[in-house]
């Protein structure tokens, strides 16, 4: 990758010094050939190094936070509350009434088609800010090992790069660059949730519990999400009450999970790290007076380097989950919803929505290197009907009693075989077990001598091939 400056020097264009030293900084050349006190005057601040040293002091001070962390979540929070706000009337009485109705309808519908118990949780009618304020401090914990790795990279930059002379007169500014880093990865995460509260229609919407223990529909997602369906609304809402109630009584009734979820996100987060030369590429053309560029990089993902196999096969694992989840939402929700007319119309709609996500979704997905969508929902809806169909409805559920024995990714591909599959297995450690219990208890104790072991036809020790000595 070439680290030669967009600006040449046969270009007539005056340079920025200020500009320079930060593409030289992140883009390995060092401080070599800058005049301290040049850069000083063309940044307007006073040359004398002294006097330097204590203005970068005073602007460390206003950067940093009291956080410990490396994202500025009051920004994120107060970013995500902006993009929200606007079109976001609170919920009424009578919205607030309708959801009640819808979730506890729903939670009746649920009974017949599932083995797995009612949740008891109250349902709730939520504003779009009031989705931020739940969701929240799930985004921090599933972006943190992002955050953490792009504070890392920039304050990795600074100290490898500047120079002894030049880290004793900024003295804290690389702190103060990895604070600028966090602030920015915090408006920019705000935005993405902001953006996300206008598109989701439930707690769950996306497939994970964003807010645990919770239960809620989104009145004015819900008006948006059923412009031009023709359906009536009233129909549209107890459909997306089946989808939040199964999702609800699916994370509370297996309370391994939610956290098996989460966990896998945070896993696969914590191997994304920074491409150095991505950045270095982006130094070169990085205007210090235009931050709006540097938020436009991180949304595109421009420090997000290529997976690793490990990565990818983590990717594989949280995917088959995020499908198993979906799918069998997907199947008991339609099941639930047979007096409903237009059910499988919304089944459809809610499928293809899944399946390509919307605008803020991708922003998102940008952002930490990961799209939250299940993108093998038909085989895995497939899966769940073929398990109800051989094993009942109790025999399906059972499955969420362990995450060892939830199907996998090439359970998906032949799903009509997987109850066949899983009855050998079972089967085969039944043998073990009970082989295992008989040596434990001294069974095999009376086994016959060698001499009479069946199937023992050759030589015994010490004779020739024929018998003899």
């Amino acid at each position: 990758m070439s680290s030669t400056p967009a600006n040449n020097d046969d270009d007539e264009t005056p340079k920025d010094p200020l500009q320079e030293m930060l593409a030289n900084l992140l883009g390995g050349q060092g401080m070599e050939g800058f005049d301290a006190a040049e850069l000083a005057k063309a940044a307007g601040l006073p040359s004398d190094p002294n006097v330097l040293a204590q203005m970068f002091s005073q602007v460390q001070a206003m950067m940093s936070g009291s956080s410990d962390t490396p994202v500025n979540w009051e920004l994120a929070h107060d970013a995500a509350r902006k993009a929200a706000a606007g079109d976001d009337p609170s919920v009424s009485p009578a919205q607030q009434q309708a959801v009640d109705e819808a979730l506890r309808l729903a939670e009746m519908w649920l009974d017949p088609v599932t083995d797995l118990a009612p949740t008891g949780i109250v349902g709730r009618a939520w504003s779009r800010a009031e989705w931020v304020e739940e969701t929240l401090g799930t985004w921090q914990r599933l972006t943190e090992p992002v955050a953490n790795s792009i504070a890392f990279a920039i304050s990795q930059a600074m100290n490898e790069q500047l120079p002894e002379e030049m880290k004793t007169m900024m003295g804290g500014a690389a702190s103060m660059m990895q604070n600028m880093g966090g602030a920015l990865f915090g408006l920019q995460l705000g935005a993405a949730v902001g953006a996300l509260a206008k598109e989701v229609v439930g707690s769950t919407d996306i497939g994970i519990p964003l807010a645990d223990l919770q239960m809620a529909l989104l009145p004015a997602n819900i008006e948006a999400f059923g412009e031009g369906l023709e359906i009536p609304e009233q129909e549209i809402r107890l459909f997306l009450a089946l989808r939040e109630a199964a999702h609800a009584r699916l994370f509370v009734q297996v309370p391994w999970l939610r956290g098996h979820l989460l966990g896998a996100i945070e896993s696969y987060a914590r191997g994304i790290h920074i491409d150095m030369s991505r950045i270095e590429d982006l130094a070169h053309n990085l205007d210090p007076s235009n931050p709006e560029a540097m938020q436009a990089a991180l949304s595109e993902g421009v420090f997000m380097p290529a997976r690793t196999p490990e990565q990818d096969a983590a990717l594989t694992k949280l995917e088959t989950a995020l499908a198993l989840v979906e799918g069998w939402v997907d199947e008991l929700s339609f099941e639930a919803a047979a007096n409903l007319p237009a059910a499988g119309a919304l089944r459809e709609t809610i499928r293809r929505r899944r399946a390509t996500g919307g605008p803020a979704e991708h922003a998102f997905g940008s952002l930490v290197g990961l799209e939250l969508r299940p993108r093998r929902l038909r085989e895995a809806s497939a899966l769940w009907a073929s398990l109800k169909e051989q094993r009942g409805i109790a025999g399906r559920d059972a499955i969420w009693a362990h995450p060892d024995l939830l199907p996998t990714s090439a359970d998906l591909d032949d799903a009509a075989g997987f109850s066949a599959r899983r009855s050998a297995e079972d089967a085969s450690e039944s043998e073990v077990d009970a082989a295992l219990t008989k040596l434990l208890d001294g069974g095999f104790d009376d086994l016959p001598s060698g001499d009479d072991l069946p199937g023992d036809d050759g030589p015994k020790p010490g004779e020739g091939p024929e018998g003899g000595k």
